[in-house]
């Protein structure tokens, strides 16, 4: 029996048109500065899009100074360069500043926040989740100083647009001596309180990133920012993304450089964006809340914030089913198997069911440390070594909330381009997972 036909759903109708996770959303002001960059034939890499978007995005995080990249991944890579050259000085063309170097990292993000670590050559150690906010664990960080104490460097992710305990973060990383880079590539115009102010997201390290991907709050279609207060740091970062050429007559290069510079093209995407920020908060803050509103009777929760601390962005509306809610469900690398019972039910009965009737959702990121490519790597949590922990013969092994957060959870349709009718449709579709 397919879910169409299963008595559970009927009544409901398959939306006409695909229902998005996070999709673009364009107002019109955006051809305006692409057509102008078109028509005065600044489509590469300098322009006055660029010009006008760096300043506009400095301004509204609070920082001096951004540098327009080709996409957050760009941003990671050049702040996580940046940090490693600042701790252990220049390397050598054919090696990372990285290496030899271990780097704590948040386990529940994607891949773009770890993988720089990879390219310059530096050992990712994953830092288990919390439960309070889904981000990096404060006590597991504190943890993973007092296993590898050599640690400088931390790269923090604030998922799905949620900010993490940056005040104990940054206490911790000040006590180390440690240096944070910030991946703010989700949480654009999210907003944390710090030492008693309200401070936006992407000004929290020593070294910050954003993204205008496709499915971000807004959009480029593609693009990211580096984001400092430094204007040593800027220059240096503007340069290494333009191939790090010297200012000679002909092309010369004492540095490894890297085609990173954003387009003029994309930047006038960027620009007829950015005066449509808040109002994609607005939105994406009433889907969060209407599903919040018709999820209260249901053995799940939203995830979840410090409202004393922080305002998110929205980004991306997700829920947890409560553990005695779970119907039994396993996964493989690439596929999975689950079980209906009645009461209950799994994210990837859930999945499928929206699927079912065109919507998009997705299952929470993956942690890193669970990641083939990552196995190898250290994995630490609020009791020390998450790795090994499991035996045959003591009970207990261990607490790992990453990969109970991936277990039960999932992201929701977070368009918002959705109408709260299309809305209250997948609403229905979920309520009825758990009859």
């Amino acid at each position: 029996m397919s879910i169409l036909t299963d008595p559970r759903f009927a009544g409901i109708t398959p939306f006409d048109k695909k229902l998005w996770l996070s999709s673009p959303t364009m107002h019109g002001e955006e051809q305006k500065w692409v057509d102008d960059a078109i028509q005065t034939n600044w489509v590469s890499t300098v322009g006055a899009n660029i010009n006008e978007v760096e300043k506009q995005i400095a301004e509204y995080v609070g920082v001096k100074y951004a540098v327009a990249l080709s996409a957050g991944t760009a941003a990671l890579h050049l702040a996580t360069k940046l940090a490693g050259e600042k701790l252990y000085g220049q390397a050598r063309p054919n090696e990372g500043t990285l290496a030899g170097r271990k780097v704590f990292c948040s386990d529940v993000t994607f891949d773009a926040s770890i993988n720089p670590v990879a390219y310059e050559d530096g050992e990712a150690v994953f830092i288990d989740t919390e439960y309070d906010t889904w981000n990096m664990c404060p006590k597991a960080l504190e943890k993973a100083f007092e296993i590898y104490p050599e640690v400088k460097l931390i790269v923090v992710a604030h998922l799905y647009g949620t900010p993490g305990k940056m005040d104990e973060i940054k206490a911790i990383a000040d006590r180390h001596g440690a240096l944070i880079v910030e991946d703010a590539a989700e949480s654009l115009g999210a907003k944390y309180k710090l030492n008693g102010q309200w401070v936006e997201t992407g000004s929290l390290g020593n070294y910050n990133c954003i993204s205008f991907n496709g499915n971000k709050i807004i959009t480029g279609s593609a693009g990211g920012m580096f984001l400092t207060n430094s204007k040593e740091d800027a220059d240096k970062v503007r340069k290494w993304s333009t191939q790090s050429r010297e200012a000679a007559p002909w092309y010369q290069h004492e540095e490894v450089g890297y085609n990173y510079r954003m387009s003029n093209i994309v930047a006038g995407v960027v620009r007829g964006q950015i005066p449509h920020l808040d109002e994609h908060i607005a939105q994406k803050k009433a889907i969060y809340e209407r599903y919040k509103e018709a999820f209260a009777d249901l053995p799940v929760k939203m995830n979840p914030f410090d409202a004393e601390k922080s305002v998110p962005n929205y980004w991306l509306s997700c829920m947890i089913i409560d553990e005695d809610a779970m119907a039994p469900m396993v996964r493989g690398e690439q596929d999975y198997l689950y079980e209906h019972v009645s009461g209950k039910s799994s994210p990837q009965e859930i999945l499928d069911a929206i699927a079912a009737f065109n919507a998009e959702g997705r299952p929470i990121w993956k942690p890193m440390h669970m990641q083939p490519i990552y196995r190898t790597h250290a994995f630490i949590t609020a009791e020390g070594n998450g790795r090994g922990r499991s035996n045959a013969y003591i009970a207990g092994s261990g607490a790992d909330v990453g990969a109970d957060i991936f277990r039960r959870g999932l992201c929701l349709p977070s368009d918002n381009k959705m109408t709260a009718e299309q809305q209250a449709t997948v609403i229905e579709i979920i309520r009825r997972c758990f009859l």
